[in-house]
């Protein structure tokens, strides 16, 4: 477990060899953010944007909470969308969950594990609405498949947005991606073709 001071130590060390390698990397960074894309994953520490994705700081506009939810009465998250699309117009929007994620697992538990619950509401409704197919797949692969479904739920909920619905509606050219992220072997998969356009009668 790292100390305080160990932190402090390594990111100077890491500050250092930086400017080493390119001088002018902070002086470029300090003037202006922008990123194309925005990144929402889940706050599990083993599923870095950058590092996963081999993107520099300022490369990546990032929003991370337990197991990637999109709420609409998250005014965090719309705050964050609303700035990536609005101000840092952003191309490309990715959802990545990863499997084995731990919200997901305790949204397919039968007891409560205190206001996280209250969080995982929405995937316990998609836990329910797939629950036929979720049964019939052993405990492991259910937990996997629920996290593949949330993924998709959630970039549905992106593109649902009045703040991604208008982007559109102006000609903004974004796209809603639907990724997963595997921990055993750094893999990153696209799980359907990303949302270009407004969503209309799709459940």
């Amino acid at each position: 477990m790292y100390q305080i001071d160990q932190l402090l130590r390594k990111n100077r060390e890491w500050a250092d060899a930086v400017h080493a390698d390119d001088p002018a990397f902070f002086n470029r960074l300090a003037s202006q953010q922008s990123p194309r894309l925005l990144w929402i994953g889940c706050s599990d520490s083993r599923v870095p944007a950058n590092q996963i994705t081999g993107l520099a700081p300022g490369e990546v506009f990032v929003h991370r909470n337990v197991a990637n939810v999109v709420a609409e009465t998250d005014f965090n998250l719309l705050a964050v969308l609303q700035y990536a699309v609005d101000v840092l117009k952003v191309r490309h929007i990715i959802i990545c969950g990863h499997y084995g994620c731990g919200g997901v697992r305790a949204a397919l538990e039968n007891f409560r594990h205190g206001m996280i619950d209250n969080w995982l509401s929405g995937i316990r409704s998609l836990r329910r609405m797939h629950r036929e197919e979720l049964d019939s797949l052993p405990p492991e692969a259910a937990t996997d498949r629920l996290c593949e479904l949330n993924v998709l739920a959630q970039a549905r909920h992106v593109a649902r947005t009045t703040i991604v619905e208008d982007a559109w509606e102006r000609g903004q050219e974004i796209a809603v991606h639907s990724w997963i992220y595997r921990l055993d072997n750094g893999i990153i998969n696209p799980l359907t073709p990303p949302i270009c356009a407004a969503l209309e009668n799709i459940d």
